[in-house]
């Protein structure tokens, strides 16, 4: 797969999107239901034509992801979200711990093998393909340091079906970091390219792309 120069954006706000709706299940015990679908949809997406294609093909599936890099990125700082900043700041890091371990990479991509064969039986969303990816989750990313701590309503992340989402969701999270520094992202970008980042995501939601 050949990645255009601002495909990277994409991939970063397939991991904001994923992370904000970690943020949504553990506080509000809710979750809008099509970007949930494109998250889970992206980690079973392994062979992609292009960046947009684990989205789902357009900017649509994307939507919300790419609003936040608006918020987190431009020139208005009321706007910003610190603790999403913080949950973002730890995937980046357990990302890179991961691509460095190969037999993690294994059992990661083995669990994905199985959730794929799952879904030529349920949908995506079904309680058993989240379980699924869940607990590619528990036996993978979980076991690295520092583990991420998810803050919310205790009721909300004691419930099974809740844990399993923010699980899915950080795994989905996971996915479009790889993703992201496949295109070339790197942590120093996130400083000092914050305008280029705020007015590529304002580009992607009001223009249609060049497909590449």
């Amino acid at each position: 797969m050949s990645h255009a120069p601002n495909e990277k954006i994409l991939a970063l706000a397939g991991v904001f999107q994923a992370t904000r709706l970690v943020q949504k299940v553990a506080t509000t015990n809710n979750v809008d239901q099509a970007a949930f679908e494109t998250c889970l949809n992206s980690i079973i997406e392994i062979d992609p034509t292009n960046t947009l294609a684990v989205y789902g093909g357009t900017t649509e599936g994307i939507t919300l992801g790419l609003e936040l890099l608006q918020e987190q990125f431009g020139e208005d700082i009321t706007q910003r979200d610190m603790e999403l900043t913080k949950y973002i700041v730890t995937i980046v890091h357990l990302t890179g711990k991961l691509i460095k371990n190969k037999m993690m990479l294994s059992t990661l991509s083995n669990g994905i093998g199985r959730v794929r064969t799952q879904t030529a039986h349920y949908p995506i969303t079904h309680e058993n393909v989240i379980a699924g990816i869940a607990d590619i989750y528990v036996n993978t990313i979980s076991n690295i340091k520092p583990r991420i701590i998810v803050n919310g309503e205790q009721g909300y992340l004691a419930n099974p079906g809740n844990a399993n989402k923010v699980r899915a969701l950080l795994l989905a999270a996971i996915r479009s970091t790889i993703l992201w520094r496949q295109c070339g992202g790197t942590r120093l970008q996130l400083m000092f390219k914050r305008k280029f980042i705020a007015q590529t995501a304002r580009g992607f939601l009001y223009n249609t792309p060049a497909s590449h």
